[in-house]
């Protein structure tokens, strides 16, 4: 089983977009891990779609040049033989779902291979076994949070047991316990002999198994290192050059800006005795928190715990079985709390609906006219001002999550609940939202952040709140890398986190 793969002169033009958005050539050696990363739409999702072969047979488009596996040119090989060597994960997991429960899932690609049935389950079993997932194979996939849902797209890859694998951010959802998972998951697949390609923007649990990463920038390939020389590179360097840091544990809270609201302050939103059911799980479990005017607040802990569920409840988004939300010391309908609390989900093509960019932030909109230059203000803040007339469904995931967050900012809610705002950003982007977060709040507004990613954490907020099985376990002052990385990573049994309604 050998699993090479060659770039030769390869150009690639989506239909509409004249520039190139691949124009490289690269040489992977079989059984070598290699990591792509660079600004978000520099072309990282399209050479991965170019390996797997969604380019140009799914997604259509103008290609040039070659893409050989082992020698062998891909476009001479039949669909079947494409899948069956090469192993997707994508950046969405339910764009590759084809089962409704999880061990179905798992088991889905050695069914249409022709295993005999025994070896599927053996194998079903023990990929379930490498990513913790043992407890929700019976489970249905709709049920689970969206982090929950990644980790089934990767053991669905790997029960296959292709030469390659190719994986889009597969960390961007996971917690940190998930994401320990999927680097024992790579080590064990580098140490079989197998060829990976990650498309990635969080680095830190890649260094030590990487043998190269290459920096693309607009379809092309800027620079190459090892992971020894990339990790060496001065911090100011990866600032420059718009990417996260090769290391969490050297990092540090940013200082505070602002004077942090005392305690005893007036809470604007203030959850009392929340509690709700799916079935058998305590989503929400008696759930008991005080949001300040001009907070920003992490809520961290490991996928399933009920943090998406929290959130949405807070923003009217979902009915508690028990318990209340109050705004400004009052009871509120779930009906105000949609107009006062702005929730962005995970699942951001659900949140869009305009014909371009700008107009996503002008749709259903009075005044349109008038809005026009304060929308066109929050593109280029967010950087999206060069693409303010391209239809959101072309944009790469960290610019529509640009975008979800700029149509929250035309909205001026005084409440925003972002849930992994920052899973699909580079390193520039990144910090540019958590500046953009720092100024909300010093105007006064509250921010919370549900997120696994300690780099944007450690950039705007100054609380963190730990959930775990539907209850707060934490509440204090984010103090340093080691109390944060202590409070998301401890290790919990996974339970669904059920993914319902759209922010808007």
């Amino acid at each position: 089983m050998n699993g090479s793969i060659a770039f030769d002169g390869v150009r690639f033009e989506y239909p509409g977009r004249p520039e190139p958005v691949a124009d490289l050539s690269l040489r992977i050696a079989a059984g070598e891990l290699v990591v792509l990363t660079g600004p978000s739409g520099s072309g990282k999702t399209t050479l991965t779609r170019l390996v797997n072969g969604l380019l140009p047979h799914f997604h259509p488009g103008r290609l040039t040049g070659r893409i050989l596996l082992d020698g062998r040119d891909l476009a001479e090989l039949e669909n079947w033989e494409r899948g069956r060597s090469i192993g997707s994960v994508f950046q969405d997991p339910r764009s590759q779902f084809f089962s409704n429960e999880v061990a179905g899932e798992i088991a889905f690609g050695c069914e249409n291979y022709g295993l005999p049935h025994r070896e599927i389950v053996e194998r079903v079993h023990e990929t379930a076994g490498a990513l913790r997932l043992e407890g929700i194979l019976g489970r249905a996939l709709r049920g689970l949070s969206y982090g929950m849902r990644q980790r089934v797209a990767i053991a669905s890859a790997r029960a296959v047991d292709p030469r390659v694998y190719v994986l889009d951010e597969p960390s961007a959802n996971l917690d940190l316990d998930s994401t320990e998972d999927l680097h024992e998951l790579l080590r064990g697949l580098k140490e079989r002999g197998r060829t990976v390609i990650v498309a990635e923007h969080r680095l830190h649990h890649l260094m030590d198994l990487a043998d190269r990463i290459v920096c693309l920038r607009e379809g092309r390939i800027e620079t190459e290192f090892t992971a020894d020389e990339f990790v060496a590179l001065p911090e100011q360097r990866l600032v420059e050059m718009g990417l996260r840091m090769p290391s969490l544990e050297a990092l540090r809270p940013r200082p505070c800006e602002r004077p942090e609201p005392p305690a005893a302050a007036s809470p604007i939103v203030e959850a009392v005795g929340l509690r709700r059911r799916y079935g058998r799980t305590r989503a929400l479990d008696g759930v008991d928190l005080r949001l300040l005017p001009g907070q920003i607040t992490a809520l961290v802990g490991p996928n399933g715990a009920g943090k998406s569920v929290l959130g949405r409840t807070l923003a009217g988004l979902v009915r508690p079985d028990s318990g209340e939300v109050r705004l400004r010391g009052g009871p509120a309908r779930r009906s105000r709390r949609r107009h006062e609390v702005w929730y962005i989900g995970q699942d951001l093509d659900s949140q869009l609906f305009g014909e371009s960019v700008l107009d996503e932030l002008l749709t259903g909109r009075r005044h349109r006219d008038r809005l026009h230059g304060r929308a066109t203000g929050i593109l280029r803040e967010l950087g999206l001002d060069g693409l303010a007339e391209q239809h959101p469904s072309t944009l790469s995931g960290g610019q529509k999550q640009r975008l979800v967050l700029g149509a929250a900012l035309m909205d001026e809610a005084p409440v925003l609940i972002l849930d992994e705002p920052t899973s699909g950003l580079d390193g520039r982007t990144m910090r540019s939202v958590s500046a953009l977060l720092r100024r909300l709040a010093g105007q006064g507004r509250t921010v919370v952040l549900i997120t696994h990613d300690v780099e944007c954490a450690l950039e705007c907020c100054t609380r963190v709140v730990r959930m775990e099985a539907g209850r707060i376990t934490d509440d204090t002052a984010l103090r340093s890398v080691g109390q944060l990385l202590a409070l998301a990573g401890r290790r919990a049994a996974p339970g669904p986190e059920p993914e319902r309604g759209p922010g808007r």
